[in-house]
């Protein structure tokens, strides 16, 4: 970049630059010390990689958001939610450079005063957050007004998660409508979400290797409509199946047989998956027969990774089980349900202890022997 500054005839001083793309830009001062100093900070920003056009910030949120997002490869769930973020800020008509991180903040109170979740407020800040890192890296502004913005606090994981016990879990599958009873096992005891469940087809299930491969979900698309297309990120897995649960399948297949020439284990509407309504309504139905509430299809899949946790399963084992991209989603989801230090040196410091304090009778026989050995 390179820069002058020169006094005007008028008396005041120009400052200009060419940027990297041989751009001009400059301002007038009444000072030639100002004029300098702003000379000064836009050499900096290109130093420092924070430049940005001026120009190019004059676009407004809503049309650089437009630009953006068309040359995105989103799955349409993305889209619907990224939409929905970039609508619901209230600065969708200032230009990019004047958001200011107050503007972020106002956001979130008013999100927040009209009752919206934690988890919900979080979501639409990533994604508009997301919008603002892309304008950085396009150079359309220095800096991100989202970074550093404060949240409102969600609860807890342990206090919010609600997990199923074994007695309630059996009552729903014992209650449950023949054909929705396999779908209630490959949730709560394969940790399938509803709509990967949904998407099983025959050949998906290894009844000779007792293993399940998830390779698809159904979504729902435009209310009735349904999409079937790849798992979440990261979530194609194998499922190492339990023989109850490869017996139920095979019984449900014996007994139904399969939905359309894609062999859906679960039948919908015509030759097709089951709708998420369609699984809403199985589901509602089951918990009335059941004389159980306040329990929702995922949380068996909850259900499923506590199981695996208490029988002493790893992280890595849970992670993979669940199709969690990474590691540090189980352990942020889960890891109040893995014991802890002190658990496990109570249960050391008992096995310690068992080993050492043997039974009286014991005690008798070892002085026998000792006696004897003394005669």
């Amino acid at each position: 970049m390179s820069g002058n500054i020169a006094k005007r005839s008028n008396g005041r001083w120009r400052a200009r630059y060419r940027d990297v793309t041989g751009n001009e830009h400059s301002r007038h001062f009444a000072r030639k010390i100002d004029a300098q100093h702003w000379l000064d900070e836009v050499t900096a920003a290109v130093v420092a990689g924070t430049y940005a056009d001026p120009k190019a910030g004059r676009i407004t949120f809503a049309a650089f958001f437009g630009e953006w997002s068309a040359r995105q490869v989103w799955a349409p769930g993305t889209v619907l939610a990224m939409s929905l973020a970039a609508k619901s800020v209230p600065f969708t008509g200032t230009s990019m450079k004047q958001i200011r991180r107050s503007d972020v903040e106002s956001w979130i109170k008013s999100m927040n005063a009209a009752g919206l979740a934690p988890g919900t407020i979080k979501t639409r800040y990533v994604n508009v957050r997301s919008v603002f890192r892309a304008a950085v890296k396009d150079k359309v502004i220095g800096s991100d007004p989202t970074d550093g913005v404060r949240l409102p606090r969600g609860r807890r994981a342990d206090a919010a998660m609600s997990i199923p016990t074994p007695e309630e879990v059996g009552q729903l599958v014992a209650v449950a409508d023949q054909r929705f009873r396999p779908f209630i096992g490959l949730c709560a005891f394969a940790g399938l979400r509803l709509g990967e469940a949904a998407g099983v087809r025959l050949g998906d299930v290894d009844f000779l290797r007792k293993s399940l491969n998830v390779s698809r979900q159904v979504q729902r698309v435009n209310g009735a409509a349904i999409d079937v297309r790849a798992p979440k990120y990261g979530s194609e897995r194998l499922v190492h199946l339990a023989d109850s649960l490869v017996t139920l399948l095979a019984e449900h297949v014996a007994t139904f047989g399969t939905a359309g020439k894609e062999q859906w284990l679960f039948a919908g509407v015509g030759d097709g998956p089951p709708h998420q309504n369609t699984v809403g309504y199985w589901w509602r139905k089951t918990l009335r027969d059941a004389d159980l509430s306040g329990i929702k299809l995922h949380d068996l899949r909850h259900f499923y990774a506590s199981g695996l946790i208490a029988a002493g399963c790893d992280v890595v084992t849970v992670q993979r089980s669940l199709g969690h991209a990474k590691a540090t989603t189980t352990l942020n989801t889960y890891a109040h349900l893995w014991p802890t230090a002190e658990d496990r040196t109570r249960k050391a410091a008992e096995s310690i202890m068992s080993a050492s304090l043997v039974h009286p009778e014991q005690h008798e026989l070892a002085d026998g022997l000792s006696r004897h050995h003394r005669a």
